[in-house]
């Protein structure tokens, strides 16, 4: 079933995750949908929609490994992506021994056991899972994180990658790209950010920091142009607190404000949704 923005219907609060009758029933026959170039599918869970993440990325892994002797991953972080690794890492036969594994961002001034550490994130969901042929980590603590942004970009760079496993954040972001620094035209591939509040509550929110106060003001990020330049996307997004800006990405004006909103212009992204966050879609998915 193809769809098409439509003009917005009435909001749903995600909160209530309260899915309008009609909107569940199109979900339960269809569940893969279209906005412009973005293929979208809405499952009944997170868990299922983690899965189907999963088998998509597993798939690209396959191809990929058919013609290549080493091929570059991003992998994300998150509370949204902890279901797809979970899944991945449990798929017998993939090629790992051929996978250079990325990330996308790290906290400056944290060091790496630190329970909100992205690179613990990763060794206890991934690399500690799967004997990957590489994994580079961002060197959050490193003391010149200049320095280490742009030996990382170069050396993303070099190795090409070829899929991307990423989320978008309560406020729209991609990486750390929150909207006060997101650039779609950025002329780096890393950068240092300051996060803004709305990154640092969901932080909070999430569990890896226990007060606002304890969340780094800062952090190495990979911009939105690195990210777009890889060919294949795939984007989970479960939960009812990514309903709104779901809504916001997929109908949205292409914008900073919104630094999700420019997937609609990659060639090739998925985004992995369930029905809690897909509960603002109401009027915005009509079948043609």
């Amino acid at each position: 079933m193809a769809c098409r923005l439509a003009s917005p219907g009435p909001r749903i609060s995600g909160a209530g995750v309260k899915i309008e009758k009609e909107f569940q029933s199109i979900v339960e026959k269809e569940k893969n949908f279209q906005i412009g170039n973005l293929n979208v599918e809405i499952h009944s869970d997170s868990k299922s929609a983690g899965i189907a993440a999963a088998q998509s990325a597993a798939k690209a892994l396959r191809k990929l490994a058919e013609t290549r002797a080493s091929l570059a991953v991003i992998f994300a972080t998150g509370a949204s992506q902890m279901q797809t690794l979970d899944a991945l890492t449990s798929i017998e036969g993939l090629p790992w021994d051929k996978v250079c594994g990325f990330h996308m961002d790290e906290y400056i001034g944290i060091s790496g056991d630190h329970p909100a550490s992205f690179r613990r994130y990763l060794r206890e969901r991934l690399t500690g899972k799967v004997s990957m042929k590489d994994f580079f980590e961002i060197d959050g603590s490193s003391p010149d994180p200049e320095k280490t942004a742009h030996e990382y970009a170069a050396l993303l760079r070099a190795a090409d990658p070829q899929l991307c496993l990423l989320g978008i954040g309560e406020n729209g972001h991609l990486a750390f790209n929150d909207p006060g620094v997101a650039d779609f035209s950025d002329p780096h591939d890393a950068k240092i950010v300051t996060l803004d509040a709305a990154c640092r509550r969901q932080q909070v929110a999430e569990g890896w920091f226990a007060t606002v106060d304890e969340v780094a003001d800062t952090a190495i990020t990979l911009t939105i142009p690195a990210l777009l330049r890889v060919p294949k996307l795939i984007v989970s997004v479960p939960g009812h607190r990514k309903a709104a800006v779901i809504r916001r990405a997929l109908s949205g004006p292409l914008s900073t404000d919104c630094p999700a909103s420019i997937l609609r212009n990659h060639p090739d992204t998925t985004v992995f949704l369930d029905l809690e966050s897909a509960a603002e879609l109401e009027g915005v998915l009509v079948s043609q």
